[in-house]
């Protein structure tokens, strides 16, 4: 009988899987069962703080210094290991639209679990499951949120 050897795409479903899993389990352990509700900036915060949802310690910080032309947000590493935590360094023009960090979190929740292998559809379906959207609707109101952002100088 010959072993079972697991693709690059069976990796991929499964990853995938598991965004949704987690998401889904941390909307509802944060709004209850009924699983409806809005997921303001406050709740936001708590979440990140859910070692259930967020592997590694982390915060926020708006501050551009670290973000790339046309970046919303970059969580980057504290330390030398995911041990030592996260900070997402979030655009400060979003610092008084609190309405938009669920959408500007959320999206990079998965990178700071999972690490170079998620790609932007992963961050897309775990942010729209997490937040009770549709992945289209995720994906055009963070497309949305991005084309606010002033213009790098040239």
């Amino acid at each position: 009988m010959e072993r079972y050897k697991p693709t690059e795409e069976d990796g991929r479903l499964s990853l995938r899987g598991h965004v949704v899993d987690k998401a889904h389990a941390a909307r509802m352990r944060h709004l209850g069962e009924s699983n409806r509700g809005h997921i303001d900036s406050e709740m936001m915060l708590r979440m990140l703080d859910d070692g259930e949802l967020v592997r590694y310690p982390t915060g926020i910080r708006f501050d551009a210094e670290p973000l790339q032309a046309g970046e919303f947000a970059y969580p980057q590493p504290i330390g030398d290991t995911p041990s030592q935590g996260y900070c997402i360094f979030i655009h400060p023009i979003f610092e008084n639209e609190r309405e938009h960090w669920p959408l500007l979190i959320a999206y990079h929740i998965p990178s700071i679990n999972y690490g170079d292998i998620v790609g932007h559809e992963d961050a897309e379906l775990f942010g729209a499951t997490l937040l009770g959207m549709e992945t289209e609707d995720y994906y055009e109101a963070i497309c949305r949120l991005a084309d606010t952002l002033p213009a790098p100088p040239e």
